[in-house]
């Protein structure tokens, strides 16, 4: 297990999880937010590769389309 921070809260997570499979767990979809880890935005195209752990900081945002 791994503690992180996710959206501001904290929250443990499985270890071995990369930031793909949590932000489809958390019901978002890839295509429609931007991921920051650590004060970093990270590349879709990364999202499978990059695995999360203790300590890390996520935000993920999502973007609505409206008018």
């Amino acid at each position: 297990m791994a503690d992180i921070t996710f959206n501001g809260k904290k929250r443990t997570i499985n270890e071995d999880i990369n930031i793909a499979t949590f932000i489809a767990d958390n019901n978002y979809k890839p295509e429609h937010v931007v991921v920051e880890l650590n004060e970093e935005i990270i590349p879709k195209e990364k999202y499978e590769q990059i695995v999360l752990k203790q300590n890390d900081t996520l935000e993920v945002l999502s973007f609505m389309g409206g008018g």
